[in-house]
């Protein structure tokens, strides 16, 4: 499996707007454990550690 570049989200708004919904009414503490909980269950559903080791590089480009 080869990791997405490509936009791949059905209803990439829809989506967008759900996740900052979901974390409208958490403090700052919240809000950074929501989004590691969060990409902890995204990354357990990928499973593929060369995708993970890939998207790990490809977030921490220019930052």
């Amino acid at each position: 499996m080869a990791l997405i570049h490509e936009p791949h989200i059905a209803d990439p708004d829809g989506f967008y707007e759900e996740l900052i919904a979901t974390q409208r009414d958490l403090d700052e503490e919240q809000a950074a454990l929501f989004q590691a909980k969060l990409l902890l269950v995204l990354a357990n559903h990928v499973g593929d550690r060369a995708v993970l080791s890939e998207a790990l590089r490809v977030a921490r480009q220019g930052l």
